[in-house]
């Protein structure tokens, strides 16, 4: 187990460095000066000299690179040119809606796949299998931009019982908080419960397949009993990667979402630095992300292998 949780522990640095060369040598290569954009195209030379002095642009690739990674590890992600504010400022205030938005959507997910797929399972080839696989698979099929205009369509125009758009804050209360998020939580979680609800039914069939199960039955358990007490635990553990990977697609890809409802989240500060050409805040809001998405990972991979026995003794 030592073994593994090392060997995995290389691989998150070693993930982190390639992304971050790979995230600088992008945003770096793109064409045009964002000190003459940001100025406009009557600006003075001089002026423009000075700007890109002020934002670290002048000096070879290399050493820019290494200050930028060095600051990064002491916890100095810069200044943002179009905010005027630490980016570390701008991220904390924005992670102050995308985590608990992305936590919602994961709840959300969850609490709707685990009954779906025990229901889908236990009727295998009867009409409410065929039901819910065709119910899942328009779920995964559907945009969720276009699901979250719907919901604003129909509970914010037609039944006014959520706003629109906009995030109140948290100093509003719990209550209005939660209620600003719900729309957007639903948007999001809808695909991921489609498509963990077909991940669950699958390997709940699976299971339900082993000689262990059958013995169970054997003994007198109900085929209910045998799906709760003995098939759910075993068919959670190839859940747990999907989870995984849902909860860092949450974090990382509720851009759209983000914009569809007006959420001031990193999604949206992510765009919003993208189309002002605010390249420290684009460079390290983008390489948080990818940190988060590695991290979830990675910790994803230790709570496997905690699960599975095999794992321990293959380590």
């Amino acid at each position: 187990m030592l073994r593994h949780v090392l060997t995995r522990l290389v691989s998150l640095v070693l993930s982190l460095a390639v992304a971050s060369l790979v995230i600088f040598t992008v945003v770096e290569v793109i064409p045009g000066d964002p000190a003459a954009y940001m100025l406009g195209m009557n600006a003075a030379p001089d002026t423009v000299a000075a700007l890109r002095r002020e934002l670290g642009l002048e000096g070879a690739l290399p050493a820019r690179y290494l200050a930028w990674v060095g600051g990064m590890l002491a916890g100095d992600f810069g200044t943002s040119y179009t905010y005027r504010v630490p980016v570390a400022e701008l991220v904390a205030a924005r992670l102050g809606v995308s985590l608990p938005l992305a936590l919602y959507a994961l709840a959300l997910s969850t609490a709707l796949a685990i009954p779906v797929g025990l229901v889908a399972a236990a009727r295998q080839g009867r009409a409410a299998d065929w039901g819910i696989m065709a119910g899942t698979q328009l779920g995964i099929a559907i945009p969720n931009f276009w699901f979250a205009m719907l919901l604003v369509l129909v509970f914010a125009i037609k039944l006014r019982w959520f706003a629109a758009g906009g995030f109140p804050g948290w100093e509003a209360g719990l209550f209005a908080g939660l209620k600003a998020l719900t729309l957007p939580a639903i948007a999001l979680a809808l695909p991921q419960a489609a498509i963990l609800a077909r991940v669950l039914r699958s390997a709940l069939i699976e299971t339900l397949a082993q000689d262990y199960i059958r013995t169970a039955r054997a003994k007198g358990l109900s085929e209910g009993q045998a799906l709760l007490r003995h098939a759910l635990r075993n068919a959670l553990i190839p859940v747990l990667t999907i989870l995984g990977l849902q909860f860092s697609f949450l974090i990382a890809g509720g851009i759209i979402i983000e914009n569809v409802f007006f959420l001031p989240g990193l999604g949206r500060l992510v765009f919003q630095a993208i189309t002002q050409r605010d390249l420290i805040v684009v460079e390290s809001v983008v390489m948080l992300l990818v940190f988060a998405v590695i991290l979830v990972t990675f910790l994803t991979d230790i709570a496997y292998a905690a699960a599975d026995p095999r794992l321990r003794r293959r380590g």
